[in-house]
């Protein structure tokens, strides 16, 4: 990036004049180079582990035990695959896959691509500002309403972390992913989960996960909170931060190394996403409860573990996913409204408008029907999540599978099957359950 490239990215607020603001270095040992590509990985991971992963997993292990591991097995499998292909899309074309959708789908079919994308970083920023409210009322006894109203605050804290730089942005969500990580690794230890039944729970799935419609609504609600919609385009995004060699090998090592990151990133979000819902199993099940909010699951896990520590260490991982989540919402905000309509705004107003979309529902949930009506609000913004995946994933395989777009790099004919398995997964659980929901009607 030339000096007045770097000028004109300061005084813009816009994403994607940070491309090529991480330098790559050109020669050296491999490790150094690996090293510039870690930072994307863990900004996508934090979706894998936001406060809509607690409410589904949460009352997933509560109420059906270690069965449903399979499922957030199966979706963060998914997730692996679907981001190594985001990232060979951002590394091979230098567009992200809003950008893709641009310049070859019709205006109308953009149109219609953008609003679903924005109405899935709504429901996601919906789950933010639930999950972040609720721990700061967990923690600090700050009311709901007024936890929800101070959400909006974090779009400061967005800025100050802009203004310094990309890989500031990375140290802070960095930071609060191994918060995250400790907490859970000690709630594990001290839940003492049943071994057979993890094993079980991940490699023995019951059928029952397709005919219960109340554990599939459940099931696809994890996959939608594990797979986001948002991440796809976000990731494709972040890897343009990288600035390598645009040859042939240096996009083939990007797309290694950047591959290495985001599924290092992503099988610990795994661990936190499996975590979540192995203690749910071992406190709640075991014990016949059912969990539907995550203050219950506070107020009940101290007794039940036999140590204070629990319900703190399980408010501060709450806290920090909210925050970190914020983050990169903001970011895929940015990111689809620009790919998609080439249309630049502050990231500030940006961030505003989606936080204040999202806190509105909140807001009347909480004064129509009471805080109890917030867990299913949470639960509901996840399935509506994976209702939104196709529309992300199918273009995302349509530009890889495209020899004009990839050149030398266009994915092989295992990948695609694969990957198109893995597309048909997805629309067959959300035909069954909007077939499942109106048939209940």
């Amino acid at each position: 990036m030339s000096n007045s490239d770097h000028s004109l990215a300061t005084s813009n607020n816009t994403f994607h004049q940070e491309a090529g603001s991480v330098d790559v270095p050109t020669s050296g040992r491999w490790w150094a180079r690996m090293f510039a590509f870690i930072g994307p990985g863990a900004l996508v991971s934090v979706g894998y582990m936001d406060p809509g992963n607690w409410a589904t997993s949460l009352e997933g292990g509560s109420r059906f035990g270690y069965s449903l591991l399979c499922v957030i097995l199966l979706s963060n499998l998914m997730a692996i695959v679907l981001q190594a292909l985001c990232a060979r899309l951002g590394i091979v074309t230098g567009r992200d896959l809003a950008q893709g959708c641009r310049d070859h789908c019709p205006m109308p079919v953009n149109i219609v691509l953008w609003l679903l994308c924005e109405l899935a970083i709504i429901a996601c920023d919906l789950a933010e500002v639930i999950g972040t409210a609720v721990a700061l009322k967990l923690l600090f006894g700050i009311p709901l309403m007024w936890g929800a109203i101070i959400t909006v605050l974090d779009t400061l804290l967005l800025l100050a972390l802009m203004r310094k730089g990309f890989r500031w942005i990375e140290a802070f969500v960095m930071t609060l992913l191994a918060t995250i990580f400790v907490c859970f690794a000690i709630e594990l230890v001290l839940a003492h989960p049943s071994m057979a039944g993890i094993a079980e729970g991940f490699f023995a799935p019951s059928p029952k996960v397709l005919t219960d419609p109340a554990m599939l609504y459940i099931a696809i609600g994890i996959i939608g909170a594990t797979v986001m919609p948002h991440n796809l385009y976000l990731h494709s995004a972040l890897v343009k931060t990288r600035n390598f060699k645009r040859t042939d090998a240096g996009r083939k090592e990007a797309i290694r190394f950047a591959t290495i990151d985001s599924t290092v990133s992503l099988c610990l979000a795994l661990f936190v996403n499996a975590g979540i819902l192995i203690l749910a199993a071992a406190v709640f099940h075991t014990s016949g409860h059912t969990v539907t909010e995550i203050e219950d699951a506070y107020a009940l896990i101290a007794p039940l573990v036999g140590a204070g520590i629990a319900a703190t260490l399980f408010a501060v991982a709450l806290l920090a996913s909210g925050l970190n989540s914020t983050v990169t919402a903001t970011l895929a905000g940015q990111i689809v409204m620009e790919g998609f309509l080439n249309l630049r705004m502050p990231a500030w107003v940006r961030r505003l408008l989606t936080r204040v979309l999202a806190i509105a529902p909140v807001l009347y949930v909480v004064t129509a029907y009471g805080e109890a009506g917030v867990g299913r609000l949470l639960i509901l913004s996840q399935v509506v999540l994976s209702l939104q995946l196709p529309f992300a994933v199918i273009p995302l395989l349509l530009l890889v599978s495209n020899k004009k777009t990839m050149g030398s790099f266009v994915i092989g004919a295992k990948v695609k099957a694969v990957t198109w398995l893995i597309a048909i997964i997805i629309l067959a659980l959300n035909i069954k359950l909007l077939i499942d929901t109106f048939a209940s009607l």
